[in-house]
């Protein structure tokens, strides 16, 4: 086949849009509570051959086979963890792509099992987005936000699932390409580390800082936040701008665009 070709193949409660070319394809859309291809809902595209894994962490057997369901039909290899501490297991013998970490959990809650996890060298790197029904508080946000890629309340919808997820996989695929961009340039190693950092740290803050002002009606003048939440929160806007400023002297002197500028919130 030479051509390219749409194929769509319709279930109850969605699309699965297919692009054919040649003897590949890709996945170009799941769009949910949609009968028409071409429509605004479409989410990714991306090689059926490239399926990423998902580690779903919670102590609610029930909630843990929900996400599972939810990710599979996404798309999504998923690996379930019935709790912090399966968790740690499983990541002896498995490095999934992203982790779906829940906080309200025991003995081990979400908090310890983050870092466990990012103090252990051969799974520090793996992405890890908080999906819980606990509100953020500016301390948590400020303590923990510089292991986390995003913070995700329940319940959510498949669509607001699968945003958040190709979000932190997305930016993560970005800033990849432009440090090795920056590397095959032969720039200085930590230099390019820490461009790599503060584009996530940047990132994650701001979709914190959005979090905490709908929590906590920070945008309200009639709403007086108390001194110790006020001052994390000012804390935290103190840093982002801190950070916002040394990215651009790094860009300027490395000559790549920022990671930042498809994620922009």
């Amino acid at each position: 086949m030479n051509s390219q070709e749409l194929v769509t193949i319709r279930a109850p409660e969605s699309s699965i849009l297919i692009l054919v070319t040649g003897e590949d394809f890709l996945i170009a859309a799941i769009i949910k509570d949609s009968a028409d291809p071409k429509c605004a809902g479409i989410r990714c595209m991306r090689s059926v051959e490239v399926m990423y894994t998902i580690l779903v962490v919670d102590d609610s057997p029930f909630i843990v086979d929900v996400f599972v369901t939810m990710l599979e039909r996404g798309g999504y290899r998923s690996v379930a963890a019935y709790g912090g501490e399966e968790c740690l297991g499983i990541l002896t013998t498995v490095t999934p792509d992203l982790i779906l970490l829940d906080i309200m959990m025991e003995p081990v809650d979400g908090w310890e099992t983050l870092e466990k996890i990012k103090a252990n060298p051969q799974t520090k790197d793996i992405p890890v987005l908080m999906l819980t029904a606990k509100q953020l508080t500016p301390v948590e946000a400020e303590e923990y936000g510089i292991y986390i890629e995003d913070y995700v309340l329940k319940p959510i919808t498949h669509q607001e699932l699968y945003n958040a997820i190709e979000h932190v996989l997305t930016r993560h695929q970005s800033i990849r390409s432009e440090m090795d961009r920056a590397r095959q340039s032969r720039f200085d190693t930590d230099i390019v580390t820490e461009y790599a950092r503060l584009g996530k740290s940047i990132d994650v803050n701001r979709r914190l800082m959005k979090i905490l002002e709908r929590t906590y009606n920070i945008n309200d003048a009639k709403i007086r936040v108390r001194d110790e939440t006020g001052r994390a929160i000012r804390s935290m806007e103190t840093n982002i701008k801190i950070q916002e400023n040394r990215l651009q002297q790094i860009e300027e002197e490395l000559g790549v665009r920022s990671p930042l500028d498809n994620f922009r919130t």
